[in-house]
């Protein structure tokens, strides 16, 4: 059964990118454990917001797996191989998604589709990457969830570039 696992980096006051959707400001020195996470896992999912912004960097660059865009607009065709458009219960896609998949999921964001996840109990552990800069404003990690979270702390790291990784568990009710 594969585990669904937010791997963000967000600013110390809580930002994943500037108002305009920029992340210019993350560190670009180190891998910080991507690697060994990303080749844990065998289908990312992100928001349609999400899969705009990562178009913008240039070629797709999750092609190696299965990836699920989850968006309340018609979807323009793609021609990337594990591409998938959903519309609907994410609740119940992402279940039976579980259910099928034996590697990691991995939740790549943005902001709404995170806050949807956590009002339904569908993330597994978070693995946040604090970055040591103060944004003022942007796009937050965490915006109006309506409930309370608790987690377990499982590992933290912290790096010579001033970077800290939180790797929690979230505790089910």
């Amino acid at each position: 059964m594969g585990k669904v696992n937010l791997f963000i980096a967000a600013s110390l006051d809580g930002y994943i990118s500037r108002p305009d959707g920029s992340v210019d400001w993350l560190f670009t020195d180190g891998d910080y454990g991507y690697q060994e996470f990303y080749d844990s896992i065998g289908t990312v999912l992100m928001g349609r917001k999400t899969y705009d912004k990562v178009l913008e960097f240039g070629d797709y660059p999750y092609k190696d797996k299965r990836s699920i865009v989850f968006t309340r607009q018609d979807h323009p065709f793609q021609d990337i191989d594990k591409l998938e458009f959903v519309s609907g219960d994410i609740g119940k896609f992402t279940d039976s998604l579980r259910l099928s998949e034996s590697d990691g999921i991995w939740l790549v964001g943005g902001s709404q589709i995170i806050r949807l996840f956590l009002e339904q109990d569908l993330i597994d552990e978070i693995i946040l990457s604090i970055h040591p800069i103060i944004l003022g404003n942007g796009i937050p990690l965490f915006d109006r969830i309506k409930k309370e979270v608790h987690m377990e702390l499982i590992n933290n790291a912290s790096f010579e570039s001033g970077l800290a990784q939180l790797h929690y568990r979230i505790l089910k009710k």
